[in-house]
């Protein structure tokens, strides 16, 4: 969170003391992880990076999307799969 009122910045931009700072670096080392092996991850980022996008931008959208498809994992109860198809979509 940064502290600023219109025009004047008065400190540094830092993690809120309420977040886990633990969690957030371990998000973070995975996002890192991620880019760096072929995936769609990896070619999101490299097509987000081309279009112009800060790339910490883009990486806390792949911890966004991390942190989703871990819930969607324990949501369902079943095991990660790369080309899930959904039934209910008509095609």
């Amino acid at each position: 969170f940064d502290h600023q009122s219109g025009s004047s910045i008065r400190f540094r931009p830092r993690v809120s003391m309420f977040s886990d700072r633990s969690l957030k670096s371990v998000l973070h080392l995975a996002s890192m992880s991620v880019i760096r092996s072929e995936n769609d991850l990896r070619s999101y980022y490299l097509r987000k990076v081309s279009e112009g996008k800060n790339k910490m931008l883009v990486l806390n959208n792949i911890r966004n999307k991390i942190i989703h498809r871990i819930f969607a994992v324990v949501n369902s109860g079943r095991n990660y799969e790369k080309n899930y198809q959904n039934n209910l979509v008509c095609p």
